[in-house]
């Protein structure tokens, strides 16, 4: 998997790798992403991570996180499960 980020700051990445690591289908992924049910967001790697940048992706119910490496190869991938609602 390869992330693109571009001059302006958008991360391009293939949706149809990125919806099954979220447990999506395709068109749901895509509808999510264009809702705004899918938060994005990117980090700068710093000192002896610099060059380095994390995108993470976060659903309803898994948040994905792609640590890359500056050509953005993806060198690690974490993905963790939300928890539900605490019941009282």
């Amino acid at each position: 998997m390869k992330v693109e980020r571009r001059a302006d700051g958008r991360i391009i990445v293939e949706a149809a790798e990125l919806a099954p690591l979220l447990g999506l289908d395709l068109a749901e992924f895509q509808s999510q992403m264009r809702s705004g049910q899918i938060a994005t967001g990117t980090e700068e790697g710093q000192g002896e991570d610099a060059g380095r940048f994390r995108v993470t992706f976060t659903s309803a119910q898994w948040k994905l996180r792609l640590t890359c490496a500056a050509d953005g190869t993806v060198i690690s991938r974490i993905r963790t499960a939300i928890a539900g609602p605490r019941l009282s």
